[in-house]
């Protein structure tokens, strides 16, 4: 018996090194990097949202004089200004837990860029489904429905500009994944039902407190959905020609 443990102890190291040469997260570093992933996402995705809402705010109350007759064109450049400072925080703060194991710059600019084109794509995809909605006099129940579950799909998949961004950055240390496409995707399909599933909850929520309680709880889920799912698919890669 003392044999055996002394055998376990010595092949330990040995498990050890073979899971760092097969595997881009060690079995034995997976929860500490699980919870620092998702800890960092958390805090990038609720500074991110302060940050970028207070330089909004500072940036639509102070227009150039240049943009004093069109003020419309200052809100949406302040808008995208914004957007950029949330999409850089967001991808700085995931990239601290991964720069043990990828270019963690590679990645930031990889995920802020393609925040940026999934966020521009979506809203404006949404805006011209809602202008359709606008310009009908008479809608039915059933073309509400209909335009909302395509609001919702224009969302959905313009996390493929994300995934398609972040796989070219781990395309250099992992095996084929071209599945990491999808994972913004899946997240945000994950997000979109979740944030449905609340809303027909809503009204158990007292009146007075809704809103908070609705805004806290969505913010709140999606932070999280945005975490665990790239955190456990992070878990599920192997390092480049070691299959």
């Amino acid at each position: 018996m003392p044999s055996l443990f002394k055998k376990i102890l010595q092949s330990s190291p040995a498990s050890h090194l073979r899971e760092r040469k097969l595997l881009l997260i060690p079995r034995f570093e997976r929860r500490g990097f699980f919870l620092l992933f998702t800890f960092m996402t958390i805090l990038g995705w609720v500074g991110g949202g302060i940050a970028s809402l207070a330089l909004e705010k500072i940036l639509r109350e102070n227009i150039p004089v240049y943009f004093a007759q069109n003020h419309i064109l200052w809100y949406k450049i302040a808008k995208l200004i914004a957007s950029s400072l949330f999409a850089l925080i967001f991808a700085a703060d995931q990239s601290i837990p991964l720069s043990k194991y990828i270019s963690g710059w590679w990645w930031m600019i990889a995920t802020a860029i393609g925040w940026l084109f999934a966020d521009t794509v979506s809203t404006a995809w949404i805006a011209y489904i809602s202008s359709i909605a606008r310009s009908t006099n008479q809608i039915s129940s059933q073309v509400v429905i209909f335009l909302g579950i395509l609001s919702t799909f224009a969302y959905i998949f313009s996390g493929l500009w994300v995934g398609l961004l972040q796989w070219l950055v781990l395309r250099r240390y992992t095996s084929p994944i071209c599945w990491w496409n999808f994972v913004p995707s899946i997240s945000y399909f994950v997000i979109s039902i979740s944030l449905l599933l609340v809303s027909l909850l809503q009204n158990l929520i007292p009146v007075m407190y809704r809103d908070m309680i609705l805004y806290l709880v969505e913010q709140g889920l999606t932070a999280l959905i945005l975490a665990v799912i790239p955190a456990i698919s992070f878990c599920r890669l192997q390092k480049k020609y070691y299959q």
